[in-house]
């Protein structure tokens, strides 16, 4: 009796480190600095193009920046709301437009506002290939979040061909 325990117990620890090995290590998907820069750019050429003068912050999928730019006469404010705006939408993988509607539709929602870092308002769009996020847009400084989203939206049409 007690050599089958030992090797029902010796059985379910190897199992069990045989699963724990195959989650040990995970490959994912990330953007390069180069994607990251292209859509910075783009996302302020897109806001330029309507006369709008924006920040434009990217980051990969950790919420981390890998890109800003800001255009000549953006307002201060434009940095730090582009940065929270990609945050958001990366920690959250939906757009900041969204999440603002819905946090103003269900109440539970509404306390997603006291989340450190988070702003939610228009303008912040998951960088996705396939269906993962490996990153996110952020644009701040156009006269409304839902412009600084079309703003981010005609960024990543832009570089579609490099999202697969």
């Amino acid at each position: 009796m007690r050599n089958i325990i030992k090797i029902s117990a010796l059985a379910l620890s190897l199992i069990a480190a045989a699963g724990a090995n195959a989650q040990a290590v995970q490959t994912q998907k990330n953007m390069s600095l180069e994607l990251a820069n292209q859509i910075a750019s783009a996302s302020v050429a897109a806001c330029a193009a309507n006369g709008y003068a924006v920040a434009a912050t990217v980051v990969d999928r950790a919420g981390i920046v890998r890109a800003v730019q800001r255009a000549d006469n953006a307002g201060p404010h434009t940095l730090g709301a582009s940065q929270q705006k990609a945050f958001t939408s990366a920690s959250a993988k939906n757009t900041t437009l969204a999440m603002m509607e819905g946090s103003q539709k269900n109440p539970a929602a509404a306390n997603l506002v006291y989340i450190p870092g988070y702003l939610l308002l228009g303008g912040g769009v998951p960088v996705r290939v396939g269906n993962e996020v490996i990153g996110a847009v952020g644009v701040g400084g156009a006269p409304g979040g839902n412009l600084d989203e079309q703003c981010a939206m005609a960024a990543l049409d832009k570089v579609k061909d490099q999202l697969k």
